[in-house]
């Protein structure tokens, strides 16, 4: 359908670096002014020329015919800045041809979902979908994640597109840019079938029960984000009582806690939230619901090492032996409890959810029998559920549990939980502390942040070879991991950012700081590292 021109000519454009919006297999940037030193560098033009990025690499990767029109299913989080970048990707799709069918507040793993669904009564399943996220950041930030039907795209498909967008934008430039607003949107409650499925999931798991949940007292921390749907769509039809739930009204401003189950004192909102209410469990997301974490009637934190020992226990129980996969900084004490205790593999690879789930699905492809893939940020994917990370569904499955105990007269409290991580050693002492690269220190010579990373991983590697106290771990996949003092510590190098995150656990803090000095002692002639955090660490 043609579009109508609707406004004015915007008469002058920014250059705009387009790379520099990636991170990682997202992009992101600033949406909104206000914060200083923070200028906008989403705006409308570029989030239009990203659009008609994806459409153009969408177009090239379906190769289908003229017949047949592509279509891209949009959704947003809370944020503020959502409706006007959501209008923005509409026209960008729009201007290339494609059909836009527009979700409004939707959860990230829903729009992967919509590309899955095969119903055309409502519009499924969609070429394509762009979910309009920056997770948990700041008010002012915002970004896109891009889904086809085989999963989330990768670093390079997003460079890919920056730089069909940059082509796009300078187009823009040249012939000047205009509003346009397309007459080929159509609007589609998919929401409403995602959580019906999850419903039905639960539903099924219980051996047909209506309502498996009756009695369980459950409530849901959304933060204000877009996962305030699980209470009413999701507990309630299957009998909970959410009584007590909060922060589940979409706000962009995220005025009680950063939603993000990592975060201190979101946990400790939602444990309140259980201790108060006196909850049998208390669920958690972060802002667009790819990442969870749930709380046990004693208040008791279900999330990061813990949550994998969850996970990992329910999908043994279910396949016996198979492959955990994980990120980085999981514990020695996880790797025990996945071998010794659940007779399962732990898999430790690199941070970085989209890394996790392509070595999951690496390893299933060379004959390594793998059903889930989690990070301790709270990503979970399974092999049931197309290797999506999906923080419903990850808790779909901890309820599948409580239903499945109750149906065989277990009552109804979360203990059938806490009873799965029985035997999970955790160390005393968990730190993460983080060394900053200044980039502008002349001991960089010219090197990238990452070239000079690379080289204190280097050095510390080789330093602690010749250490008889310290052992380095012989399968390691990201950055220099070393056992000693009852403990270990990672030293590796951020993925997008000119950090080197320190993980140290150990028994006492007393250990943990030997750790600390060893890392200390093999850095400090690099003198571009600041290692502030580290040094106040093991003052005594």
């Amino acid at each position: 359908m043609a579009a109508a021109s609707s406004a004015t000519a915007i008469p002058s454009l920014d250059k705009v670096d387009f790379l520099k919006l990636q991170n990682g297999s997202d992009i992101r940037g600033v949406a909104v002014s206000g914060v200083e030193g923070e200028p906008v560098s989403l705006t409308e033009p570029v989030t239009e020329a990203i659009a008609a990025g994806f459409a153009a690499w969408l177009l090239d990767k379906k190769k289908v015919d003229a017949s047949r029109k592509l279509r891209v299913s949009i959704g947003h989080d809370s944020r503020i800045s959502a409706q006007k970048l959501q209008d923005a990707v509409s026209r960008g799709i729009a201007s290339a041809g494609l059909d836009v069918v527009q979700y409004g507040l939707a959860s990230t793993p829903a729009m992967f979902n919509s590309t899955l669904t095969e119903d055309e009564a409502i519009l499924c399943p969609a070429d394509g979908a762009i979910m309009i996220t920056a997770s948990h950041l700041p008010y002012n930030r915002n970004g896109f994640k891009f889904f086809t039907s085989d999963g989330g795209l990768g670093k390079n498909d997003i460079k890919d597109i920056l730089e069909r967008a940059a082509s796009i934008y300078s187009n823009f430039l040249a012939k000047g840019y205009s509003v346009k607003a397309s007459e080929s949107v159509k609007k589609v409650d998919y929401m409403a079938v995602y959580t019906s499925d999850l419903v039905k999931a639960v539903r099924k798991a219980a051996g047909n029960i209506e309502k498996p949940l009756e009695g369980f007292h459950i409530v849901v921390d959304a933060g204000n984000g877009a996962g305030g749907f699980f209470a009413a769509k999701v507990l309630e039809p299957l009998g909970a009582i959410t009584s007590g739930s909060q922060f589940l009204e979409p706000d962009g401003m995220f005025p009680n806690h950063i939603p993000n189950p990592e975060d201190k004192a979101a946990m400790k909102a939602i444990t309140q939230a259980v201790l108060d209410n006196k909850a049998n469990l208390g669920i958690i997301f972060d802002t667009d619901v790819d990442r969870s974490a749930a709380v046990d009637s004693t208040g008791r934190e279900l999330n990061r090492n813990r949550l994998i020992a969850l996970m990992s226990a329910i999908v043994l129980e279910e396949h016996p032996g198979t492959t955990i996969v994980t990120d980085s900084v999981t514990s020695d004490g996880l790797t025990s409890f996945i071998e010794k205790k659940l007779g399962g593999k732990h898999h430790r690879f690199k941070r970085g959810y989209k890394n996790v789930i392509d070595e999951v699905i690496r390893l299933n492809s060379i004959g390594e029998e793998s059903h889930l893939a989690i990070e301790t940020s709270g990503h979970g994917a399974l092999k049931e559920n197309h290797w999506l990370d999906d923080g419903a569904y990850l808790m779909v499955k901890l309820l599948n549990k409580l239903a499945s105990a109750r149906a065989s007269g277990k009552g109804v409290g979360s203990k059938v939980l806490t009873d799965l991580v029985e035997g999970l050693e955790e160390p005393a002492i968990a730190v993460e502390l983080r060394l900053k690269i200044n980039q502008n220190h002349p001991d960089l010579k010219g090197r990238s942040f990452r070239e000079y990373g690379e080289a204190v991983l280097q050095h510390l590697g080789n330093s602690i070879a010749s250490n008889p106290k310290l052992q380095k771990a012989t399968v390691n996949y990201e950055g220099v991991r070393v056992s000693g003092f009852g403990g270990w510590f990672l030293l590796r190098l951020s993925l997008h950012d000119p950090v080197l995150p320190l993980n140290i656990e150990a028994p006492s803090h007393e250990d943990a700081v030997k750790l600390g000095l060893e890392v200390s002692a093999a850095v400090k002639e690099f003198q571009a590292l600041d290692t502030s955090a580290l040094d106040k660490f093991v003052q005594p």
